[in-house]
């Protein structure tokens, strides 16, 4: 696999301090849990990283944040869906900054699949409720008094249709309604 495709498969970190030897932390942090790392020393720079990539973490340097808390809420503010994590690497060694980013990371995946588990969810339930709107409509036509013969052969296909596939979105239950159709008029 060739470097740059590597490289737009990984997820990255965008590491935001003025400290010196954090290149080192970096590149351990980067070869470790095989990640993109970036570094930005200041606030503009951390800007415009965070508009030309998304970031799975931004790690924001507590001692920055507290320097110039208007600028950090710039940067949070321009995270977008990145986890954001303050961290004081004054203080803190390179074990505990890859602690916080593996957590950091765990949270997103989480968040993640809480989010996607909501939206088809929500799907589903739209669709569950499209198709028993049909149902509902082509039995209550097919109940109406003269409803020409060709036309009560087409509500009664889309009724079985809709029918069909209520009984494919919802799981099989013994207690479940059946559906009665009215019977074809000869």
């Amino acid at each position: 696999m060739s470097n740059a495709q590597n490289t737009t498969q990984r997820e990255a970190v965008l590491l935001i301090t003025r400290i010196e030897e954090i290149e080192t932390a970096a590149a351990a942090l980067a070869k470790h849990l095989d990640l993109l790392v970036e570094l930005a020393g200041s606030r503009a720079a951390a800007l415009r990283l965070l508009g030309r990539r998304t970031y799975a973490v931004v790690i924001l340097d507590q001692m920055l944040a507290d320097c110039d808390p208007e600028g950090a809420d710039l940067i949070w503010q321009s995270a977008g869906l990145s986890v954001p994590v303050q961290f004081s690497f004054a203080l803190a060694t390179g074990s505990r900054l890859e602690r916080e980013v593996r957590a950091a990371l765990a949270r997103r995946e989480r968040e993640q699949e809480l989010a996607s588990s909501a939206a088809v969810a929500r799907l589903d339930a739209e669709l569950k409720n499209a198709v028993t709107g049909f149902l509902l409509e082509s039995e209550l036509a097919l109940a109406e008094d003269g409803v020409p013969p060709r036309l009560q052969a087409r509500l009664r296909t889309l009724a079985e249709i809709a029918a069909r596939l209520r009984q494919h979105l919802s799981p099989a239950s013994p207690t479940a309604p059946m559906v009665a159709l009215p019977p074809p008029e000869s």
